[in-house]
């Protein structure tokens, strides 16, 4: 009793630091030290904002037989997303019923049963229990069931929630649903997946993501592709950069063009506080580019709703931790993964048409190009950057006019956390 009451004093004395940590930020002002480098607040990050959001971790695609699964590492969690035998697909949480091994050690595979490694309990592909050796007869196996995450697919982007209570998914997904069901992903499949870990804390990650701020400096492929103006006043999302009339008035041209084809327009983003943070937009790309490749040629099957090439871009922001970046012919997908304080995982996943084939409708260097030179050397400048905020000289920094987007992030994340510790 007196050990839970001294872990109990602790505990709200961390609240209350953290409460005034909160309540001393500046505005247009990057953050304390502490958010970037306190375990006490990254746990609280997974359990209170990451767990509540519904975010993507893989396509449909990935997982095609029946068996067939991938481990989603999250934290101290790992939930095995998995195909049964009745097309359905579900995740579970990786821990055995007994006494909590890890079930599935490999990051991906087949499995006809999931075996524990340690007493060799075994479970059928949608969790329920097949076999426990040698326990009492009044063992119950209904009762020992896996347990399991909540899980929704949405144009074959497979989604969890591992809230005890998840927001409605079809609330969560209403907003963006328009863009992403133009661009036709439940008829792709997966041409590349890379992962690019970074030693840097989730919110080092995402303030980068952001931002375009940096990307003229250190991102020269990137500004190769969109109009500089784009860059300026878009280039981390609509109201994320200053206003730009020249752009404005290339976008209402554009519209203008892209609403007669019977293609998509317009733009979306949170206008009141809420558990979300979601996003979307389509706008085009650099005058003579159709895609975000080299040459800027078309190089794939279109995808989708879209009768011929708009020199479209959609940009989609599902939660703090996906973006969706998508173009007419291919699609890249961002999933960011906070792994510890310091270590975060940003995973790429390149999708195409389903019949479309390597070396025939595309090149696999044309499409993943722009995206990967551009993550490798984001992972550069937010490992520089968390190296530069451990020193005992940092402190927050003004924010220019160009990290309108990162001062927004900044505002819901400590009001998500507000919620949390009052």
């Amino acid at each position: 009793m007196l050990i839970q009451s001294i872990l109990y004093i602790i505990n709200i004395m961390n609240k209350i630091e953290i409460k005034n940590l909160i309540k001393k930020q500046k505005i247009n002002h990057s953050l304390d030290q502490e958010f970037y480098i306190n375990d006490d607040i990254f746990d609280l990050d997974i359990q209170n904002i990451f767990n509540k959001q519904w975010v993507f971790v893989g396509h449909v695609s990935r997982i095609p037989k029946i068996g067939d699964y991938f481990l989603f590492d999250i934290g101290k969690e790992s939930i095995i997303i998995i195909r049964d035998k009745d097309n359905n697909i579900y995740g579970h949480y990786n821990v055995c019923r007994h006494r909590g091994s890890r079930i599935c050690l490999e990051q991906q595979g087949n499995k006809k049963i999931l075996v524990c490694p340690y007493h060799a309990w075994s479970y059928n592909l949608d969790g329920s229990i097949k076999s426990a050796r040698m326990m009492n007869d009044d063992f119950n196996k209904e009762e020992w069931k896996l347990n399991s995450c909540n899980l929704e697919i949405f144009e074959g982007l497979i989604f969890i929630n591992l809230s005890n209570k998840p927001n409605s998914f079809e609330e969560f997904i209403s907003p963006t649903k328009k863009f992403i069901e133009f661009h036709g992903l439940s008829e792709a499949k997966i041409a590349h997946r890379q992962i690019y870990p970074t030693e840097g804390n989730w919110k080092l990650t995402l303030d980068n993501f952001h931002e375009c701020y940096h990307c003229q400096p250190s991102h020269p492929e990137y500004c190769t592709v969109h109009d500089p103006e784009y860059v300026i006043a878009y280039g981390a999302g609509n109201n994320t950069g200053p206003s730009s009339e020249k752009f404005t008035k290339i976008l209402n041209e554009w519209n203008k063009k892209v609403n007669d084809m019977g293609h998509l327009t317009g733009e979306y983003s949170e206008t009141e506080f809420n558990d979300y943070s979601r996003s979307a937009e389509r706008t085009p790309l650099k005058e003579g580019k159709f895609n975000e490749t080299k040459t800027g040629k078309p190089i794939a099957k279109l995808m989708g709703k879209f009768k011929e090439y708009d020199r479209g871009y959609t940009s989609v922001g599902t939660s703090p931790f996906n973006s969706l970046l998508m173009c007419n012919d291919f699609a890249t997908l961002f999933t960011f993964i906070p792994k510890s304080t310091l270590h975060t995982e940003v995973e790429l996943m390149w999708l195409v048409h389903k019949d479309a084939e390597e070396g025939k409708d595309y090149n696999l260097k044309d499409i993943t190009w722009m995206w990967d030179v551009t993550t490798v050397a984001d992972k550069r400048i937010i490992e520089n950057n968390q190296k530069g905020v451990l020193s005992k000289k940092y402190k927050p920094g003004p924010l220019s006019q160009m990290e309108k987007g990162l001062e927004k992030f900044k505002i819901w994340y400590l009001k998500q956390l507000e919620l949390v510790i009052n």
